[in-house]
């Protein structure tokens, strides 16, 4: 949990949404961490979590009725939100939204976010057409505009068993957000990283493409561990099944000639450069206007590639004195000596390796067991999370750019 939130008093409003019960871990781990945390929940959110839950947690009561306040001579209604260092309301429903985008005032969470002097965040959860109706994303527009942030949620299995959209935000981004309202400067706040992710894909005609396994899940844990150290983050992504890390900038690409140009348009002022993604070494070298057609009676089909340009050496090539670069590479067997190779012919700075063949490194697996290659040598890490490789990555990079040390 972050540092941020220690010593500070944080209103967390909990609202009628199935992701309620989330919040209760959530609530303890930021008691944990040192904050003073005050829960107030709505009148529908009881209908999913008891207020004994948070309590337990807390050691706080909670608070859901503005008209059952102790002492109405501070004002009970108001007091929480203008005492808070933060208001943090999660999951925010698409009811709630409506009412804090209006200015309503008829529940504790509308009050407290009212007379809130601190930074108020949202987080909201529902259906997928409920949040990409007209009128929720006119709410969402409009509570933007009067500097509430807005943590937008993530793509995945919703409570009706669906795939999509509306999906509360991680505890990591909703920590990372909070820690960012509040001020906390992270070990890379500011600085600025340029983080690839994914694959990229090569059209051959107008249905089909060239492309790799890469899931993608790397780049998006850098992007994400980079911003939570603080680093405005672009992510330049080819196209991948992942919900973009809340508060990261991201470009969508396809082919390796968009990322290369894409990354180069975002390389300056850059003082950090992550390239993880697999970019296709060649392409086709004419694309059909239409799609191709199997020919009757069996035959052959002859596809003559071309191939791409080298992105990390253009990168390499154009980087700014004191820019990092760190590149990945995924290998059938000799990783590290192939990462060695990489590091010495390309200039980079360090070379995460891995055996794509390895148990558990497999391409879309959520684990991945690298090695950290640079000049001083190489450093072999276990099997771990990816999100973990992510964190310890951005590590040396903070200490490389702080110069305490080198990657």
């Amino acid at each position: 949990m972050i540092a941020a939130v220690r010593g500070k008093r944080i209103v967390l409003g909990v609202t009628g949404s199935i992701a309620a019960y989330k919040m209760i871990d959530f609530a303890r781990k930021l008691t944990q961490a040192g904050a003073q945390v005050q829960v107030v929940l709505t009148e529908s959110a009881t209908r999913f979590v008891q207020p004994l839950a948070f309590q337990a947690v807390t050691g706080v009561p909670p608070a859901s009725d503005m008209f059952a306040l102790e002492d109405d001579r501070v004002a009970g209604h108001v007091a929480m939100g203008r005492a808070a260092d933060a208001v943090l309301v999660a999951p925010a429903t698409a009811q709630t939204l409506a009412k804090l985008a209006h200015g309503f005032a008829d529940d504790l969470v509308a009050t407290t976010v009212l007379a809130a002097r601190g930074p108020v965040l949202v987080a909201p959860a529902m259906e997928t057409r409920m949040w990409l109706s007209a009128a929720t994303q006119e709410n969402v527009a409009r509570l933007a505009q009067r500097g509430i942030v807005v943590i937008p949620p993530e793509s995945g299995e919703l409570a009706s068993g669906e795939i999509g959209e509306g999906r509360l935000a991680s505890p990591d981004a909703l920590a990372a957000a909070l820690d960012r309202a509040l001020g906390g400067p992270g070990p890379l706040a500011g600085r600025r990283v340029v983080v690839t992710a994914g694959p990229t894909a090569e059209p051959l005609d107008p249905v089909r493409v060239l492309t790799n396994r890469s899931s993608g899940k790397m780049g998006y844990a850098v992007a994400e561990a980079a911003r939570d150290a603080g680093a405005e983050v672009t992510l330049v992504s080819g196209p991948v099944a992942l919900a973009v890390p809340a508060g990261v900038a991201c470009v969508r690409i396809e082919t390796a000639l968009q990322l290369r140009d894409a990354v180069l348009a975002a390389l300056p002022g850059a003082d950090a450069v992550v390239m993880a993604a697999a970019v296709a070494d060649y392409r086709p070298a004419e694309t059909a206007e239409g799609k191709i057609k199997k020919e009757r009676g069996g035959g052959e089909l002859a596809l003559r590639l071309v191939e791409n340009p080298d992105v990390l050496r253009a990168v390499v090539a154009a980087r700014k004195p004191g820019t990092l670069v760190v590149g990945f590479k995924a290998e059938t067997g000799d990783a590290v000596g192939a990462a060695e190779r990489m590091l010495r012919d390309k200039g980079l700075d360090l070379v995460v390796a891995n055996d794509v063949t390895s148990a558990g490194s497999e391409f879309g697996s959520d684990t991945d067991e690298v090695a950290f290659v640079s000049a001083a040598g190489s450093e072999r890490q276990p099997l771990l999370p990816k999100r973990e490789v992510a964190r310890l990555l951005v590590g040396r990079i903070s200490v490389a750019l702080s110069g305490r040390g080198t990657l």
